[in-house]
């Protein structure tokens, strides 16, 4: 009986210490909720200190306030900081946007020109915003590059070789193919928080994959395969959710946004 009653006792006293365990929030406990580490920080900063020696970075206060104007109701309505995303816009023909560590995302003049509206342009930055909050941008350099590799180039290291094969990696190749469904989704829903259709989106995917005027500068659409595949589980996913047709940008401000960076090229 004795040995009845202490086997029940170490179950009780078991479960009563799972039960207040369970109940601790350890991330803010320990006060490491959303950290960035020093590695993550020292590529990203790294990188965009090399792109800034080499490309032209677009400065211009109509065309940054008419992305921002984009991205800060996607970021609001979906618990994002507006201010952990570095964007940046480069003036380059290339249909692409990336991701780099500690929150840089690149957006190229290409994709905006190339984006038919508002919706198609915000599922692709979605989709690289998504990367960044799923840590995904570090999780494929420490699998590609190697995080010895990465910690390297942040400790004396700067071997410029290096450096550009981690930026050919971000700008020029695809995560796994559940990371990038997962950002896909994620993009989605984004959008459906902010009551943006996503099926300009999937149109995006599907037709841009297909245009053979542009096929040597769809860097995005290229470095993502399965475009078409990708639209079709987009659509499949959007399916009897109703999206609205709710517009962040007047028609007249969106075409002011196309014909800048159209000017700012010329």
């Amino acid at each position: 009986m004795k040995a009845l009653f202490r086997g029940l006792s170490i179950v009780v006293v078991f479960f009563g210490i799972w039960f207040l365990l369970s109940q601790i929030d350890f991330i803010t406990f320990f006060k490491i909720d959303k950290a960035k580490s020093a590695t993550e920080k020292g590529v990203g900063d790294m990188i965009w200190d090399q792109i800034k020696t080499t490309e032209d970075i677009i400065v211009n206060d109509s065309i940054t306030k008419s992305l921002d104007k984009l991205l800060k109701p996607l970021c609001k309505e979906n618990g994002i900081e507006r201010d952990s995303l570095k964007v940046h816009i480069i003036q380059k023909d290339e249909v692409n946007a990336f991701a780099l560590p500690d929150g840089h995302l690149v957006v190229y003049s290409g994709l905006i020109e190339a984006s038919k509206n508002e919706q198609a342009l915000i599922g692709v930055l979605g989709h690289e915003i998504a990367h960044i909050e799923n840590n995904h941008v570090m999780k494929k350099l420490s699998k590609e590059v190697g995080f010895s590799v990465l910690m390297s180039i942040t400790t004396g290291n700067k071997n410029s070789g290096v450096i550009r094969e981690v930026m050919h990696t971000l700008s020029s190749s695809a995560y796994d193919r559940s990371l990038e469904k997962e950002a896909d989704i994620a993009s989605v829903e984004y959008m459906l928080k902010t009551k943006i259709d996503p099926a300009p989106f999937a149109d995006f995917l599907y037709e841009m994959s297909f245009d053979n005027k542009l096929e040597s500068a769809l860097s995005w659409v290229n470095s993502h395969p399965e475009s078409e595949e990708r639209a079709k589980y987009i659509l499949e996913y959007i399916k009897g959710k109703k999206p609205s047709q709710k517009h962040l940008l007047t028609k007249t401000e969106w075409d002011g946004f196309k014909k800048a960076v159209k000017e700012y090229e010329n």
